[in-house]
């Protein structure tokens, strides 16, 4: 699937990085690659749903990341 949208840092209980998309839809990563760790930066990611959408977060829907492209305003 492809997702465009932000990244962001929800520090609910011990934080945690996510993408909102562009539609407004939550999607909270398996494992963000510290590269990509930056609040706010406008991004267009390839992933896939993670088969594993347990989380003590209860924040989106868990993905697992192919790619992530930083897009420019």
């Amino acid at each position: 699937m492809e997702i465009f949208g932000k990244i962001t840092y929800q520090s609910v209980g011990t934080g945690f990085w996510g993408i909102i998309g562009d539609d407004g839809q939550k999607w909270r990563a398996e494992k963000m690659p510290s590269q990509w760790q930056e609040d706010g930066l406008n991004v267009h990611v390839e992933a896939e749903l993670s088969k594993n959408q347990m989380s003590l977060f209860m924040w989106g829907k868990a993905i697992k990341i192919k790619s992530i492209k930083a897009i420019e305003d």
